[in-house]
């Protein structure tokens, strides 16, 4: 009888857990190549060597995102004119190139857990710009939830190993990066979700000016400092970091549709809470994975960060979906994937 009463709630939830679970399992693909590259080393005849040009990562992503976007453009029937303003897509190319090129950097300094435990000090900057950007306002639990995770990450960065396995001692160049990284990922994922409710954009017609204007600024970058060159020659000498560099476009590009398909229905905390469960998983997986060392006191600021974003996620996920809270960002944003109006 529920189920025959309420099937908008039932049917917005199973597209949640589909959106999230997308971006679960591609983003912890892109998160094992993303270690693997940064800080495991390629073998080049005795000697073993690290890439190091991060940039050149982030310019083949948005190529690969850029032929998806227009293919599935083209598919559903969508116009190719810019639906916003060109210097709104570049506002968000921008962030979203340097704080890809800042999480890639990041791993050279501190291991993969710690850039996972790292994100999710998100939550802040999203609420932060959304303050700012979209004139929000978040409860006091929210807050709350802000500061035990803040402290859990405090705890296991001051009583445990924190360094990559890349061979670079310091690791406070890595907390930097991380930060920068969250301030401008923060403000990315905000200013997406304002452009659906801004411009009525679909996600292909994002995603295709968005990296468009990536691959032109990442493009840019790699001319200037002449990372493009010692990118091409690494990827000739060491066919591994060819193959590691498809999957990790390819499971890139996906995760970005995923993505993008949550952020336009259910909104930018939605997206942090299931970027959170990615996290935890992520974090297990590398710990596994890597076999990176890990105190008790560490695992107990990791428990306490799960707890608290696994608490987060529940109530974000119980808002959204419950009856009469749900609204898409774009008016008529509910057709089938098929549709032309996607």
């Amino acid at each position: 009888m529920v189920f025959a009463t309420h099937p908008e709630p039932i049917r917005n939830a199973a597209l949640c857990c589909f959106y999230g679970a997308g971006i679960i399992g591609m983003l912890v693909i892109y998160g094992l190549l993303q270690e693997r590259v940064m800080s495991a080393p390629y073998i080049e005849g005795k000697e073993l060597v690290f890439f190091r040009d991060s940039i050149f990562l982030v310019f083949c992503n948005r190529i690969v995102a850029i032929v998806f976007a227009g293919v599935m453009a083209c598919a559903n029937g969508e116009s190719f004119r810019n639906r916003a303003p060109l210097w709104k897509y570049l506002a968000i190319s921008f962030s979203n190139v340097y704080a890809s090129a800042c999480q890639y950097e990041a791993l050279k300094f501190v291991s993969f857990p710690v850039q996972m435990l790292g994100k999710s000090f998100k939550m802040m900057p999203v609420m932060i710009w959304g303050m700012l950007v979209s004139r929000k306002r978040y409860s006091s639990s929210d807050w709350l939830v802000a500061v035990v995770v803040t402290g859990g990450v405090m705890e296991f960065l001051m009583t445990g190993p924190i360094g990559s396995d890349a061979g670079l001692t310091e690791s406070r160049p890595g907390i930097l990066l991380l930060m920068a990284f969250l301030t401008l990922d923060g403000f990315t994922s905000t200013f997406q979700e304002k452009l659906f409710k801004d411009h009525v954009t679909s996600k292909y017609n994002q995603m295709l000016y968005i990296n468009l204007g990536s691959a032109v600024i990442s493009s840019c970058t790699l001319v200037a400092t002449g990372g493009f060159t010692r990118a091409v020659d690494f990827a000739f000498v060491h066919p591994d970091f060819v193959k590691d560099a498809v999957v990790l476009s390819a499971s890139a590009v996906g995760a970005q549709w995923f993505i993008y398909s949550q952020v336009k229905e259910f909104g930018a905390l939605v997206f942090a809470a299931t970027m959170n469960v990615r996290q935890v998983v992520s974090i297990l997986l590398s710990y596994l994975w890597y076999q990176h060392p890990c105190t008790s006191l560490q695992v107990i600021g990791l428990l306490t960060v799960f707890g608290a974003l696994f608490y987060k996620s529940f109530v974000n996920m119980v808002a959204v979906l419950s009856k009469g809270e749900q609204q898409p960002l774009v008016v008529g944003s509910r057709e089938p994937m098929s549709s032309s109006k996607v």
